[in-house]
């Protein structure tokens, strides 16, 4: 089974950066798109960035577009998601995720890392 294991949060000052990791084991690395969600209390969980593992592909939600950027290291497995410029909006869980390259939904999920920006 897939297992996906978060970590790099913490607290950090509006305009500041943090890198999230996330290793991955028991996936199809070649057809597997890889992403990031976000969920604050009170809100839906929502997209924040994905890529496929073999071909590198992104995609980015309009929110995180020039400050976020999504990268992989296939020699540890690792997922990252590097985040600069933060704000207190970017406040949230953030949790990594798998999906098949041709499924509309992800299926696999971490546990979660904090991630919060003060003001």
């Amino acid at each position: 089974q897939v297992q996906l294991v978060e970590s790099g949060g913490g607290l950090v000052q509006t305009g500041g950066s943090l890198r999230l990791s996330c290793a991955a084991s028991g996936l199809s690395f070649s057809s597997a798109w890889l992403g990031w969600f976000r969920q604050a209390p009170g809100n839906e969980r929502q997209f924040v960035a994905a890529m496929t593992w073999t071909g590198g592909n992104t995609n980015y939600a309009d929110s995180v577009k020039g400050r976020f950027t999504i990268s992989r290291d296939n020699a540890k497995n690792t997922l990252y998601l590097q985040m600069n410029s933060l704000k207190p909006e970017d406040t949230a869980v953030y949790y990594c995720a798998a999906r098949s390259l041709y499924s509309t939904t992800y299926n696999s999920w971490g546990q979660g890392t904090q991630v919060t920006v003060s003001s």
